[in-house]
C-alpha cells in the first residue's frame, strides 16, 4: 500500500511534482522505488524509534541556521510548519517564521512541507496504514516533508529525532531519505483512572510521548467499581457519589482486609474531558473512551441502587477483584446506559465506544426473577447469552449515535454483537476467534502488553508489583498469530499497551511502569515484523534515554551493561561494567553492601580473586545527572 502513497507523493501534477521533482531534487522514479519497497529490510542508521520501513543516508549535511526559511505548500501544511518553528524557538532560541508557498527550485536552505493529497486525514477515525505514510528528504540544499497532515506530523517526529539533543545555534543534520509508513491502524495506550485518577496535566505529558513515538489511539478506562470519572450532566450521582470511596484497601491485605482509612476520589468534568480530546487531536491521537458494563459498575450503582438485581445497600468499592455486584438487565437499567452514551458520545468524536464486558459475574442474574424473566423472553438458553443480549442492546444504542462498539474479549461469550470489534486480553485466543468470524481486533494479551506487570526481578525494582514483563519480552510481540490464515490476518488491526493502576498511586509510577516499555511497544505497532531486531532497538534505545530525561520523564532505568556477562576464569572474575545512560553515575559493590548513591563511582574494569566454591554477588546503583536513582540491579557468579 506504501507504494501508492509514493505514487501521489512522484505524481506528476502541476503542485506536487513540480516542487517534488523539482525544488527538492526528488526524481518519480517508479521503478526504483518499487525496489525499495520491496527490500528485504531497513537499512537506518540514525536512532529512530519506531524503525521506519526504509532509511539511507547519503553525503553531505543539512545546516539549520538563523537564515533557514520554512515553507508550507498550503495551509494544511502550515500547522505542522508552525510546529517546527515553535519548537526551534523553544529549545533553540532559533526564530524561523514559516511562509505560505514554494521556494524557487535554485533556493538553498529551505525547509518545505509538502501536502499530499489521499487516503483517509481525520484524527477521529481508524485509518488505514497507508493514511499515515510519509516521505522525509534531507539533503545538503533542502529538507523536505511530505504527507497528509498527518504523514507529515510523523516525518516531523522522525525529524526532530535527528536533532542533537544539545542546544546549538547551527544544526547539522546528515543527509536521508525516509520512507515510511506503519505496520498496524491501531497504536494505543491504555490508562486506567477508575482505580486511581490523574492529572489532565499528567495525561496531556503522555500523549506528547505518544505521539514523539507515533502512536495514535489513547483508551481512556473512565469508570469502574472503585470510581465513575466522567461527569455525566444528566446523573450528577455518578460524580456525587460514585467519585469518591471512604478508602482504599492497602497493598495487598485482602485476607484480613485492611484499608489505609484515607477518603479517595475526583472525577474529571466534561470541560476537561474536551481539552484532553482536543489536546491529543493536535497530536494526532483518536480518545477512545470506556464505560464499563454490565460488570465493574459498583460506582454507578453505589449512586443509583435502582441498577441493581439487589436492594443494595451499596458502596463505592474499596477493593481490587472481580465484584457480584452488576448492572441488572432491566428497560431502567437500558435507559440510564442510553442517557450516559449520549453525552459521551458528544464528548468523544471518534468512531469508537469503549465499552468493557469483562470480568461479569452471573451470580446476581442467576438470582434475579427480573433476569431470569428477560432470558425466559428472549428464549435465551443461559446466564452468558443473556450477557450477550445486554451487548447487543448496548450496541444498538451506540451504533445509533454514530459509533462503533469495541469490548473485551468476554464479549465472545454467548455469541458476539455483529459489528463489534474485539479487544483480546486473555491470551490470543479470543483475538484468533473473533478474527475468524470477520470481526476487527486489538491484541493485548497480558503475557506482553500490560504495563502494570513488573520489569525484572521483584527484589530489583523500585515498586514490588506482581508478574515480569522485560522490555525485551514487550519488543518480541508479534500480533498476527501465526496460526491465524493470511486470508484474516487483516482483521488484526493493531496492538496495544494497557496500564492498570490499582497499585499505581501516582503518575510517578506510572511513568516508571510505562517507560521505556512504550518505546518498545511503538516499535512492535509501526515497524515491519522482519525488520525488528531487539539488539538494534536496544542501541537506538540508549539515545532515547537523555530525550526522556529532558522531558522529565521518570522513566525506569535499565541495568547497566556487563551485569548480565560477568567472566570467571582460574578463579578470577572479570568485572567491566558500563553505565546505562549516558551521564549517569554508577556504583558498585562487591561485598555484599548496598550501593550508596554517595559513595564513590565505579571507575573501570575490576578483577576478583575467587575462593574454591566461592559466589559473589555484584550489586549496582545508577544515579542520574539529575539525582534519581535506579533500583539496586544484582548478579550472583556462581563458584565453577
Amino acid at each position: 500500500m506504501l507504494r501508492l502513497f509514493v505514487c501521489s507523493v512522484f505524481a506528476a501534477s502541476a503542485v506536487s511534482a513540480g516542487l517534488v521533482s523539482a525544488a527538492t531534487g526528488i526524481k518519480p522514479m517508479m521503478a526504483h522505488n518499487k525496489q525499495v519497497i520491496t527490500s528485504a529490510a531497513a537499512k537506518n542508521t540514525h536512532a529512530i524509534i519506531p524503525l521506519p520501513m526504509y532509511a539511507t543516508n547519503a553525503a553531505g549535511r543539512f545546516e539549520l541556521n538563523t537564515k533557514t526559511k520554512i515553507y508550507a505548500s498550503d495551509a494544511q501544511s502550515q500547522v505542522n510548519a508552525n510546529l517546527l518553528s515553535q519548537f526551534l524557538m523553544t529549545n533553540t532560541g532559533m526564530s524561523v517564521p514559516v511562509q505560505v508557498g514554494t521556494p524557487s527550485p535554485r533556493e538553498k536552505n529551505a525547509i518545505v512541507f509538502v501536502s499530499v493529497v489521499g487516503g483517509k486525514d481525520d484524527i477521529n477515525q481508524l485509518r488505514d496504514t497507508q493514511d499515515e505514510a510519509y516521505l522525509l528528504k534531507v539533503t545538503p540544499q533542502r529538507i523536505v516533508l511530505s504527507g497528509n497532515s498527518t504523514g507529515q506530523f510523523y516525518a516531523l517526529q522522525s525529524l526532530l529525532q535527528l536533532f542533537p539533543m544539545q542546544k546549538q545555534e547551527r544544526i547539522k543534520i546528515t543527509s536521508t531519505e525516509i520512507l515510511d509508513q506503519p505496520r498496524f491502524a491501531w497504536r494505543g495506550l491504555h490508562l486506567d483512572v477508575g482505580r486511581h485518577m490523574y492529572s489532565v496535566d499528567f495525561i496531556k505529558k503522555l500523549l506528547d510521548q505518544m505521539a514523539v513515538y507515533k502512536m495514535n489511539t489513547f483508551h481512556w478506562h473512565l469508570t469502574e467499581d472503585q470510581g465513575w470519572r466522567i461527569e455525566i450532566k444528566q446523573y450528577p450521582k455518578l460524580t456525587q457519589v460514585g467519585g469518591f470511596r471512604k478508602e482504599t484497601i492497602k497493598d495487598r491485605n485482602f485476607n484480613p482486609y485492611i484499608g489505609d482509612g484515607q477518603p479517595y476520589g475526583g472525577f474529571y468534568t466534561q470541560e476537561q474531558i474536551k481539552d484532553v480530546v482536543a489536546y491529543a487531536q493536535s497530536k494526532h491521537i483518536m480518545v477512545v473512551p470506556e464505560i464499563e458494563l454490565p460488570g465493574h459498575s459498583l460506582a454507578a450503582i453505589a449512586a443509583y441502587p435502582e441498577l441493581a438485581c439487589t436492594p443494595g445497600p451499596f458502596e463505592v468499592g474499596t477493593v481490587w477483584g472481580v465484584i457480584d455486584d452488576i448492572y441488572c438487565p432491566s428497560e431502567q437499567t437500558f435507559q440510564f446506559l442510553e442517557n450516559v452514551m449520549t453525552e459521551v458520545a458528544a464528548l468523544f468524536p471518534g468512531p469508537y465506544i469503549h465499552i468493557g464486558g469483562d470480568e461479569a459475574p452471573k451470580t446476581r442474574w442467576k438470582a434475579s426473577a427480573l433476569a431470569q424473566e428477560v432470558m425466559k423472553r428472549e428464549g435465551l438458553k443461559n446466564e452468558e447469552e443473556l450477557q450477550s443480549y445486554f451487548i447487543r442492546r448496548v450496541e444498538k444504542m451506540i451504533n445509533a449515535k454514530g459509533k462503533r462498539l469495541i469490548g473485551w474479549d468476554e464479549i465472545l461469550e454467548g455469541g458476539l454483537a455483529p459489528n463489534a470489534t474485539v479487544m483480546s486480553w486473555r491470551g490470543e485466543e479470543g483475538g484468533i476467534h473473533a478474527a475468524k468470524e470477520g470481526h476487527d481486533v486489538i491484541m493485548t494479551p497480558t503475557s506482553w502488553c500490560y504495563f502494570d506487570a513488573g520489569q525484572g526481578p521483584k527484589d530489583q525494582e523500585l515498586w514490588n508489583l506482581g508478574g515480569e514483563i522485560s522490555i525485551e519480552k514487550v519488543y518480541s510481540y508479534n500480533p498476527v498469530p501465526s496460526v491465524l490464515d493470511a486470508a484474516k490476518q487483516h482483521h488484526i488491526r493493531g496492538v496495544q499497551a494497557n496500564v492498570w493502576t490499582e497499585y499505581l498511586r501516582g503518575s510517578e509510577k506510572v511513568e516508571y511502569m510505562v517507560f521505556p516499555r512504550l518505546l518498545a511497544m511503538a516499535e512492535v505497532g509501526w515497524t515491519p515484523q522482519a525488520q525488528r531486531q531487539f539488539a538494534d532497538f536496544e542501541q537506538r534505545l540508549d539515545a532515547h534515554y537523555p530525550r526522556l530525561s529532558a522531558q522529565k520523564i521518570g522513566y525506569r532505568i535499565p541495568r547497566p551493561s556487563g551485569l548480565d556477562t560477568i567472566s570467571v576464569k582460574d578463579q578470577q572474575a572479570k568485572i567491566a561494567l558500563q553505565a546505562p545512560v549516558a551521564g549517569s553515575k554508577l556504583i558498585v559493590t562487591i561485598d555484599g553492601s548496598e550501593p550508596q548513591a554517595t559513595s564513590a563511582a565505579y571507575q573501570g574494569p575490576l578483577t576478583v580473586n575467587l575462593a574454591p566454591q566461592q559466589d559473589l554477588t555484584v550489586k549496582a546503583l545508577t544515579v542520574l545527572a539529575d539525582g534519581r536513582q535506579s533500583a539496586v540491579q544484582k548478579a550472583v557468579v556462581k563458584a565453577k
